[in-house]
């Protein structure tokens, strides 16, 4: 990468926030944090980064409010989502597709399998 790809990585449990970004981090991304819906949402405007991170269940904003806000504003619609999700949770495919989210994993999940989504949605392939 010569421009490195920008991730931001929402949770309000701090050790996901630090799993996560670590595992993207030492692959190259460069990462900002959050840990509500609103200061993701002032984030995610400011910085623009190329993929969003999301936990669905977060205070002030849900993770699936978060999305839909940024799917309102020009500078934030085009930014693709990776929604993280406690077991039992499920999103209807036309409620993601609304609010701009890609992928929905669940927890507990795989930093790795994390990295590989991230890198298929900037378009780093693994070799």
């Amino acid at each position: 990468m010569n421009c490195r790809q920008k991730v931001l990585v929402v949770d309000d449990e701090v050790h996901i926030l630090h799993v996560v970004s670590l595992k993207l981090r030492h692959a190259g991304f460069e990462v900002i944090t959050a840990q509500d819906g609103l200061e993701a949402l002032e984030l995610a405007q400011v910085e623009l980064p190329d993929v969003i991170i999301t936990d669905y269940q977060m205070p002030f904003l849900s993770g699936l409010e978060l999305c839909h806000k940024l799917k309102q504003l020009p500078g934030t619609r085009a930014i693709p989502a990776i929604m993280l999700t406690a077991r039992g949770f499920a999103l209807e495919e036309g409620a993601m597709a609304a609010a701009g989210i890609k992928v929905c994993m669940n927890k507990p999940f795989s930093p790795s399998e994390v990295l590989r989504v991230v890198e298929q949605m900037v378009g780093i392939t693994a070799a």
